[in-house]
């Protein structure tokens, strides 16, 4: 049946095809050569983009260590330089397989001459589009960042969630997004490199027996550093340091506790919720500010039943 149709079939498809390139002055054998070329050109292009892809994700995969509750530093390294391999390496085979698409057509090397004289006139009026380039190369090549990690910089901080070479998207603990340029990332604090530190400043009243606080956070701490749960989490056996200051209210005294990457927060609430239930049990109070206000007359004061007069 396939065999009888064919010859039919044939003649009208060569002469739709015909019609159909005559609308653009283009003969059918010439589209036949070059739609060959093209179509082998953008079949190569998917390849090349699929291998970019497979890389990209091969990349992830070995620095995988398996623990999905905590993401290393070669990880969050890994998903940073997929993310940007899987941008950069799109680019440069669409550019690519544009370029040679031209070739069929027409000789591309005037074009590309004047393309490098319209991308040297570009450059000057997009000064501040090669400096995010630039920065944001060095900052991938200086590691100062990845992916998943807590930072600060330009005076926004939060968590990094998409790093490209011009742009660093940050996400803050409020859930807004910041799309910085990195052109303008001068000075960058990391929060969750190598390890992390909780510092805690516990306050008891001025008429507590200091010594006997110090000794109370010290024990819950050693308890701390020792509980199963949270052991993980700490990179380092707690410090309780001593009196940090004198305040208004309260003298505080420091407590430090050096954790895995990221996990101070968490760590640091969760030791001040055990410190003070603690310091409960113990009778040491946590005061509230308080304030003394001394009152001074002119002449003789008032006598109380003065004042509950005035004040009926």
């Amino acid at each position: 049946m396939i065999a009888q149709l064919t010859p039919r079939l044939l003649p009208d498809l060569n002469a739709t095809l015909t019609r159909f390139f005559d609308l653009f002055g283009i003969e059918l054998e010439v589209a036949r050569r070059y739609g060959v070329k093209i179509v082998l050109i953008w079949a190569l292009a998917f390849i090349a983009n699929q291998i970019v892809k497979l890389l990209a994700r091969r990349i992830v995969a070995m620095a995988d260590d398996g623990d999905d509750a905590i993401l290393s530093h070669g990880e969050k390294r890994a998903s940073t330089i997929s993310g940007i391999l899987r941008g950069v390496g799109g680019i440069l085979v669409l550019v690519f397989a544009t370029i040679l698409t031209l070739d069929v057509f027409m000789d591309i090397g005037p074009i590309l001459a004047g393309a490098g004289v319209i991308g040297l006139a570009v450059s000057f009026g997009s000064q501040s589009l090669v400096k995010d380039v630039i920065s944001g190369f060095f900052l991938l090549i200086e590691n100062q960042f990845d992916i998943g990690d807590v930072i600060e910089v330009a005076g926004l901080a939060g968590g990094v969630e998409r790093m490209t070479l011009r742009i660093t998207q940050l996400r803050d603990v409020e859930g807004v997004v910041h799309v910085i340029p990195n052109g303008q990332i001068t000075t960058v604090s990391n929060k969750t490199r190598g390890w992390s530190r909780s510092v805690l400043d516990i306050g008891v009243g001025y008429g507590a027996d200091v010594d006997e606080a110090i000794r109370v956070l010290r024990s819950e701490a050693e308890r701390f550093g020792t509980d199963e749960a949270w052991q993980p989490k700490l990179d380092a056996a707690p410090e309780v340091w001593g009196v940090q200051a004198l305040g208004d209210s309260s003298v505080s005294i420091r407590v430090v506790l050096r954790t895995i990457p990221g996990s101070q927060w968490e760590v640091g609430r969760e030791f001040l919720r055990r410190a003070k239930r603690r310091l409960d049990e113990e009778g040491i109070e946590i005061p509230f500010p308080q304030r003394t206000v001394h009152v001074r007359y002119e002449g003789r004061p008032p006598e109380a039943g003065d004042a509950f007069g005035a004040a009926g």
